[in-house]
């Protein structure tokens, strides 16, 4: 198998473990789920939903996200922070493209590769990656 097939096949499979990970989330208006690898181990997890000890509730009565909810690559990156591990030269695989805050989190956290399954009707975050020299590569399909 050809190194571009095994790494496409790599990136689906973690892209498909990100997807049951969003399945955490309480948020009810949209689950997302991120995975950090780096060489070939998976340091860190995380989906959208309230940070620790707060009730897990993402929307107020009306339905809107409540501003203290935080992104899965946020939750993701903020969970190595507390860890041994370091994301420096890492892959972060999503389920969502990433908004412009997460963006400047994933540059901060030294993350060289984001993988990511649905692509977000607004792109300044990957727009931001790609100025940063971060490698995107966007998977609509995990067939």
């Amino acid at each position: 198998m050809e190194h571009n097939d095994k790494q496409e096949n790599l990136d689906k499979r973690y892209l498909r473990m990100a997807e049951i990970w969003a399945e955490n989330s309480y948020c009810v208006r949209r689950k997302v789920g991120a995975i950090i690898v780096k060489d070939s181990m998976i340091i860190s997890d995380g989906f959208n939903g309230t940070p620790s000890g707060f009730e897990n509730v993402c929307e107020d009565a009306s339905g809107v996200t409540i501003p203290y909810v935080l992104h899965a690559e946020a939750n993701a990156i903020t969970k190595v922070a507390r860890s041994n591990n370091s994301s420096d030269g890492a892959t972060l695989y999503i389920t969502a493209s990433p908004c412009m805050e997460c963006s400047k989190l994933i540059i901060q956290a030294g993350i060289r590769r984001v993988v990511f399954h649905e692509l977000y009707r607004i792109t300044d975050g990957i727009d931001l990656l790609r100025r940063a020299g971060i490698e995107c590569v966007h998977i609509p399909s995990l067939d």
